[in-house]
């Protein structure tokens, strides 16, 4: 029951961080330091990924690239805020998932090792029991032995002669 429930919440999380992280965009584009200090980033994440793209076509790396205006760096770079909002947000619940998993794995674990511990005592108080057993066989074999196949055969006609007093009564 929790499983379902748990994963349910994990996927509206997911689901309800896209609306916050776009009202982020649109409140990082509004405050006047915050929106130079995502220029700045945009402009610099627009470099190393046109140098990049340039590297894997095969082009020239060394040439100056343009900088983007400020309204397409901005949009970039609330964009960029967006994603990794929403990112970090699915990195985090699926660490979570994780743990609790692993949690859940260990606890399991856990019951096995006691498990089988219990087994492994069971097992000894058993070989305890058949150890004794064999020893009370090994006394009556004595025994037996000592009394010999006479011992055996006067048992035997004791009860004759109590079975025959028996029904003479």
């Amino acid at each position: 029951m929790a499983l379902p429930v748990l994963k349910l919440g994990t996927l509206a999380l997911k689901t309800l961080s896209k609306p916050i992280a776009n009202r982020l965009k649109h409140q990082a584009a509004l405050h006047p330091s915050f929106r130079q200090f995502i220029i700045s980033i945009a402009q610099t994440n627009h470099r190393i990924t046109t140098r990049m793209q340039r590297s894997i076509y095969g082009h020239a790396t060394d040439v100056e690239i343009r900088p983007l205006n400020e309204e397409k760096a901005v949009q970039a770079a609330v964009d960029l805020f967006g994603e990794v909002f929403v990112f970090t947000v699915a990195g985090v619940a699926l660490i979570f998932e994780v743990q609790r998993s692993s949690r859940s794995e260990a606890r399991k674990e856990e019951l096995r090792k006691q498990e089988l511990e219990a087994i492994r005592q069971r097992n000894e108080e058993l070989a305890k029991d058949v150890e004794l057993l064999n020893h009370k066989l090994q006394e009556l074999e004595k025994l037996a032995r000592g009394q010999g196949l006479s011992g055996i055969f006067n048992f035997r006609h004791a009860e004759a002669q109590n079975g025959k007093s028996a029904k003479a009564a």
